[in-house]
């Protein structure tokens, strides 16, 4: 017989909370009703179902609010504790390879019930993993002619409900009226009022008497006391009560249960999640075997500083043992030990190498070591910077740095980093520039995963080594303290530098061969990634110079200006209040000015942000006040207060860091400062550019392509109508209302170009018809059929978005022109809002990701030419789709008759890559 166990994942979330204590893991993410979770799905697994499916309540209102209003209006809004946990309990259970069933407008309990009915009537031994009592009504043993049966398991308990008499001893009545029962009793959780005072006892009394909730009701007036009396107070209520409770067997289900089939599961991101929330018990069953590798315990006499490294979780299936086991490390103090690795490094041909710094910035860190691994399990480290008392001697810098420049600087010696950009910059910033930079662990990670959001050396060792490495916390000490690392002692310090080389080299072994069997993906990496790291390096080293005078005129502009967007808002609200507390915002305009709450927070409780004052912002003058004052408000906080803090004391320059992992769609992204979020729509945003200005002598220059997403669209769309238009370099917005609207280019209004442009830009993005109504301040009918009729002039638009959305579906993945692929968790998840954001990033991501290889492709392109000029011309911005020089002025012209060559050379489409460009003083004059 088949066997299917439904999982009331609701019943499993809130009771694992409230059962277990307040755990969190090492990054401080609660992890207790998580935890609970998980080992009750590993009990439930064990009993090896055919068919298993994990069931939970969808948002949204269901039938039963329509029957009575007050349905468990009395239940408190999920606590964020518990909130912050749900994601990642469906993330496991997807892993486990559990079908995740949501329903709109009923409940988990209904679409049990139905599956569970369905099950047992085809002939299936039907489990229901739950702790709600409502489900005893369903409960069923085999009828002995071939019928199914149902049976409740409280996996938190052990118990088991698989007939009436084990319904009748837990509640005193058959399973056919454990409805009667509980339309009795009522349920305070879920806000049923029951009669007053009647509890489980007296209802199945009641019932046994008078055998059903009609014999109770009809034997009501002679029920004596004064339980009698709220029996018949709550005569009318009864029916209702019983219909509230009583779980649907027939909800209208796109599947059966023969299609819960149990899949296979995903075991790298188990073991990421297992490991990531700290549940070794089930990292440790996952591997099949012990988490934890013993420690080697130091031989008597072995020479100060040789420490092991510690592998604490298991190593996943297929690993080459020696990427699992423990490494030896060796501390490097002598001319005599450097000098013995140097041929070590030099004898291998490649060689994974991490510095040891005092700060996170690295144009201002100062070098305290560096360490090296040539093989797996074998690393050194070198001391340069410890400096505690009693610190044994040390080979000094420049002594250290000579010895190694040489090796260093070797293009034929392969080098292998870990978000090796950054010790690029620390070590040219001492004197040495790194040549052969081949590898780096978190664009290997990146590339090959760039949906995951976690390329870090610790995450990747878990995720592919099964290997726990040691924290900065474990050998410095957490909060105030912690101690720098130049003061922690050389053992504990080559015990963590030396691991960070070693465990680096491992993860390249792992992740270069995965690379290797995706020639697509291996040649974005090789072509693309790799050779941006050391652009990067150098536009980041040339940092930008910034007029410190004009962000003090601009951030004195800005608070007068505040300043009087304040008084207007005393002014209105007839009462001074403080502009940037939320709670006094609150008080003022929902409940002084009775303004409506159109957006509310997660606790349910009026919302003051961005969103909820432009909901309201057209109801009355001071959200739009506010509005204003909170723009301004940030302009001179993040820019003319801080950017002069970032000038760096020794260049005179801001220099900003750029990220090749922050976007999935491979888009660059840059902090401190965060020169991408920089506001260009409004006069204050263009004027923070004015801040960034060329010296005396020089010219800013900034090239832009000109409407990339929308000709990378052309190409990959082959559509006729906008082949055409940029072929003939017509104004494509105008082209495009010419085509919609049915008139002569030139006869094209100000108003049809908007709209034209809207839908350009809003298709790309996945905008319907709402989206552009509201955007265009016409009615939704009107828009959809601007968009009805755009697609009837550019069909092969409409076909792209259709083919590109199957087979998002059939891979799970869409890829760029260029074969970086970006994968979509949610293309066919059974939530519609999922599955449909996933369909919008479907269609945008290769766009945004084409526009990302080009003028990735770009930057080396121009970084190599440019290198010829260096004295001449500096590279020194990357925003969006412009790339932003610096030049002699007699150098401009042929900066930018050359530059524009390169970026249009960058990428190969159906349609001309058009770039332009803006010479000035000042970023905003060449923009």
């Amino acid at each position: 017989m088949k066997r299917l166990i439904l999982i009331d994942g609701s019943s499993y979330l809130y009771r694992a909370f409230h059962a277990l204590p307040p755990l969190t893991n090492a990054a401080g993410e609660p992890t207790g009703a998580l935890f609970g979770v998980v080992n009750m799905l590993r009990a439930t697994l064990k009993e090896k179902p055919d068919y298993v499916a994990f069931v939970v309540d969808a948002p949204g209102k269901t039938f039963r609010d329509d029957l009575y209003p007050q349905y468990k209006a009395n239940r408190p809004p999920m606590p964020d504790e518990l909130r912050a946990q749900v994601q990642p309990m469906c993330d496991i259970v997807h892993a486990l390879g559990i079908d995740i069933l949501r329903v709109d407008g009923v409940e988990a309990d209904d679409v049990i019930g139905t599956l569970a009915t369905q099950a047992a009537d085809a002939g299936m031994e039907v489990t229901i993993s739950t702790g709600d009592k409502d489900f005893a009504q369903l409960v069923r043993a085999p009828d002995g002619n071939g019928g199914g049966s149902i049976a409740l398991v409280n996996t938190m308990t052990g118990s088991r409900m698989d007939s009436d008499a084990a319904v009748i001893e837990k509640f005193g009545v058959p399973a056919g009226r454990i409805v009667d029962l509980l339309a009795l009793m009522g349920d305070t959780i879920d806000n049923v009022p029951g009669v007053e005072k009647c509890g489980p006892k007296t209802a199945a009394k009641w019932i046994g008497e008078h055998g059903s909730l009609e014999g109770v009701i009809a034997a009501a007036p002679g029920i004596k006391g004064k339980i009698g009396d709220n029996l018949r107070a709550a005569l009318d209520r009864l029916p209702l009560n019983r219909e509230l409770v009583t779980i649907r067997t027939d909800v209208p289900l796109e599947q059966g249960p023969e299609a819960l089939v149990l899949r296979e599961r995903h075991v790298d991101q188990l073991r990421g999640l297992y490991a990531r929330y700290g549940f070794n018990q089930a990292l440790r069953e996952l591997e099949g075997g012990t988490v934890g590798a013993e420690v080697a315990e130091k031989e008597p006499g072995r020479a100060r500083g040789t420490g092991f490294a510690t592998a604490t979780a298991a190593a996943p299936e297929g690993l080459d043992p020696a990427l699992a086991a423990p490494g030896q490390y060796e501390t490097v103090t002598t001319v005599e030990q450097l000098q013995a690795w140097i041929a070590t490094l030099r004898a291998a041909g490649s060689f994974a190498l991490d510095t040891e710094t005092d700060s996170l910035d690295p144009m201002r860190a100062r070098l305290v070591g560096l360490s090296f691994a040539a093989e797996p399990g074998r690393a050194a480290y070198l001391p340069l910077g410890h400096d505690y008392p009693g610190a044994p001697a040390q080979l000094g810098y420049e002594q250290a740095l000579d010895l190694l420049r040489p090796l260093l600087a070797d293009p034929a010696v392969r080098k292998i980093g870990q978000h090796g950009k950054y010790d690029l910059h620390v070590l040219r910033r001492h004197g040495v520039a790194v040549a052969g930079y081949a590898d780096d662990t978190l664009l290997e990670s990146f590339v090959l995963d760039s949906g995951n959001a976690r390329h870090d050396m610790d995450s990747l060792a878990l995720r592919h080594l099964g290997y726990t490495t040691v924290k900065y916390e474990d050998i410095c000490g957490k909060g105030v303290r912690q101690i720098p690392f130049s003061q922690c002692a050389l053992d504990d310090a080559t015990r963590y530098a030396a691991e960070d080389a070693d465990i680096t080299l491992r993860l390249h072994r792992v992740l270069s061969a995965r690379l290797q069997a995706e020639p697509q993906l291996q040649a974005v990496y090789r072509d693309i990634e790799m050779p941006l790291v050391q652009v990067l390096e150098r536009i980041e080293a040339n940092g930008v110079l910034v007029d410190m005078d004009e962000l003090r005129r601009q951030g004195a502009d800005l608070s007068r200006r505040m300043l009087e967007a304040q008084e207007r808002a005393t002014a209105l609200a007839g009462r001074s209040f403080n502009l940037d507390s939320p709670k006094q915002l609150c008080a003022l305009l929902f409940d002084e000015l009775k303004l409506p709450a159109l957006v509310k927070t997660p606790k349910g409780q009026p919302s003051t942000n961005e969103e909820a004052l432009e909901a309201i912002a057209d109801l009355h003058e001071l959200p739009r006040i506010i509005l204003e004052y909170r723009g301004l408000a940030k302009l001179r906080s993040t820019y003319t207060d801080k950017l002069p803090e970032m000038v760096n004391p020794e260049t005179g320059r801001v220099h900003t860091s750029y990220h090749q992992a922050g976007a999935a769609t491979g888009r660059l992204s840059s902090s401190d400062p965060n020169l991408q979020n920089i506001p260009i729509r409004t006069d204050d945003g263009r004027r923070i550019r004015r801040a960034f200005v060329a010296p005396p002598g020089r010219k800013l220059v900034a090239c832009d392509y000109s409407q990339i997403e929308l000709r990378i669209m052309a190409h990959l769309s082959q559509d006729p109508g906008l082949l055409g238009a940029f072929a003939s370099g017509a104004d494509i917005h105008r082209a495009t209302a010419a085509e919609v609207f049915g008139r002569p280019l030139e006869e094209v209004t100000v108003n049809e170009r908007r709209a034209a442009k809207a839908i350009n830009f809003g298709l790309m993005y996945g905008m319907g018809a709402f989206g552009l109504a509201r955007q265009l301040g016409i009615d939704r009918g009107q828009a959809q059929d601007y968009i009805a009729l755009y697609f009837s002039r550019y069909p092969g638009v409409r076909d792209y978005m259709e083919r590109t959305r199957e087979q998002a579906r059939e891979r799970g993945y869409v890829e760029t022109v260029f074969g970086r692929r970006l994968h979509l968790e949610y293309i066919n998840a059974r939530n519609a809002a999922q599955r449909a954001g996933a369909e919008r990033a479907a269609i945008n991501a290769p766009m945004q990701g084409t526009a990302a290889d080009i003028i990735k492709r770009a930057m080396i392109a121009v970084d190599a030419w440019i290198a010829d000029h260096a004295q001449r011309a500096r590279m020194l911005l990357q925003v969006h789709d412009e790339l932003v020089f610096e030049a002699d002025e007699e150098f401009v012209p042929e900066l930018v008759s050359r530059v524009p060559e390169l970026m249009s050379a960058a990428g190969d489409l159906s349609v001309p890559l058009v770039v332009d460009t803006g010479i000035g003083n000042n970023w905003d004059e060449a923009h």
